[in-house]
């Protein structure tokens, strides 16, 4: 959540892309480094720096998605100003009410208008990239999944990580695989969303694999129009 992001922003900053790219690596590097103060702090403001970058950085994913078939640099003021807007009134309830439940549901809502979009771009207009939208919402959801398991089952899980080697564990360290997980599936959803950009502004994108396991997206001279 924290360095890979990084280094895409940085990439995408040399290949000149949109700001709203870059905003959205940075958001996900601070959504890791929030939760990452919390986990070693336990205190209400970090549980905040973690909590409250979910809704910011997921409100920079719904702008580029919806604004992924639009001319380059374009600015839809109207929906910005709404997901601001929304922001601001999920912060201010949230600072009220400290109702976990609500950052979830308003968190959710943001995530089901990915996923419906997502499901437009790769059955509609770009089929070829069901690859790529599907693994990023999978792994996503099944983090999420085994975010529920763990809510549901820790003190099962807890008796049970008591009677088994330690190595096996920590494979039931289902809140530790919700972070690793949602991280990756939103990074993939960044690099997804960055390519139906980039393929409708006429770039060559495609998918490359650091020393053959890190997925990142390089681009081939822009086709004349």
């Amino acid at each position: 959540m924290i360095i890979p992001p990084v280094f895409g922003a940085i990439q995408s900053i040399r290949d000149g892309l949109e700001k709203r790219y870059i905003a959205s690596y940075l958001a996900l590097t601070v959504v890791g480094m929030g939760s990452w103060c919390f986990h070693m702090t336990l205190k209400y403001e970090m549980q905040l720096l973690d909590e409250l970058p979910m809704i910011y950085s997921c409100c920079i994913f719904v702008y580029c998605m919806f604004e992924c078939f639009k001319i380059k640099n374009s600015v839809n003021y109207h929906l910005l100003f709404t997901l601001v807007l929304f922001s601001l009134i999920v912060t201010t309830v949230y600072l009220k009410v400290k109702e976990p439940i609500f950052h979830q549901v308003m968190y959710g809502m943001l995530v089901f208008t990915l996923v419906l979009r997502s499901i437009y771009i790769v059955t509609w207009v770009y089929p070829w990239l069901r690859g790529l939208g599907y693994t990023s919402l999978g792994i996503f959801l099944l983090g999420f999944l085994f975010w529920n398991i763990d809510n549901i089952f820790c003190d099962s899980l807890r008796n049970f990580r008591k009677k088994v080697p330690p190595i096996i564990g920590i494979t039931t360290q289902f809140h530790a695989w919700w972070h690793i997980l949602t991280g990756l599936g939103s990074y993939l959803h960044i690099l997804f969303s960055l390519y139906t950009r980039t393929l409708y502004l006429r770039y060559r994108p495609k998918v490359k694999f650091i020393f053959g396991i890190w997925p990142v997206i390089l681009f081939e001279p822009l086709r004349k129009h």
